[in-house]
Order: C-alpha cells, then structure tokens, then sequence
C-alpha cells in the first residue's frame, strides 16, 4: 500500500481528499501547513506528497524547493486555487520547483486519483533540479 503525505490548510478539502485516498486503498498522513508537513515527513518514508501551494506557516512552493534538497526522489502534485495570482502562475513555479504534477483547483477527484496512480507507476525524480547561474 502506498503512503501519502497531503498537505492542505482547508479542513473540509483535506478531510475530503484524505477519505478519497484512502477509499482507494492509500495509506495517508494529513498536515494543515507546510511546516508541519515537513515534520511529519520524519514519519515517513512515503512514496508522494501532495501539497496545497498558498498556506500560512509555510507556503508550498517553499516546501517543494526544500524537499527537492532533502527527499530528492519524492514524487510531488501541487494542487492551488491562486491567492493574489492565477492558479496557474502559482502551478508553474510549482513545477518548475520540481513538483511532476500540478493540478488546478477545482479538480475533479478522478483526475487526482489518475495523478497519484500515474506517478506512483512512474520512476520517482532522479534528483533535485538543476539551477543555472
């Protein structure tokens, strides 16, 4: 069985997403914020993370770029409704943080489903990314 960690500081999304998964058959671990997500990542190992983008204590950009450093080879999806930007200008740092998949909120439910199997089916990250310059 697979073990996710999801990250999302809306109660009523992460409470929903984390009943999907696991109905699927995923063990998940759930955090309010990036800083305790990273905490709770001492817990792990786990095979993906899924984490909101815009979130108080830290950010999930923030998250991504440390993760990259210290779990190189963890699959990421950043899922974000925007903030002061578009969802989309917070998913493409996202990705170029080194997030494999990003999703526009709101998503369906079968597209994150379809995410988390077609990453857990795929090589992990070789490595952090590479930063020229």
């Amino acid at each position: 069985m697979a073990r996710l960690l999801l990250i999302d500081d809306d109660p009523a999304l992460l409470s929903l997403l984390r009943r999907t998964l696991e109905r699927s058959g995923y063990e998940v671990v759930t955090a309010p914020n990036g800083r305790e997500g990273l905490q709770r990542l001492t817990s792990g190992p786990f095979d993906l993370l899924i984490t909101d983008i815009v979130m108080p204590e830290m950010e999930g950009l923030e998250l991504i770029m440390k993760l990259r450093q210290s779990h190189p080879t963890l699959r990421i999806i950043a899922i974000s409704g925007g903030g002061q930007l578009r969802p989309a200008s917070y998913l493409n740092l996202a990705r170029l943080s080194g997030a494999m998949t990003v999703l526009a909120k709101p998503f369906e439910l079968e597209e994150l489903l379809g995410a988390v199997e077609k990453l857990l089916k795929s090589d992990p990250p070789s490595g952090a990314p590479r930063m020229s310059g």
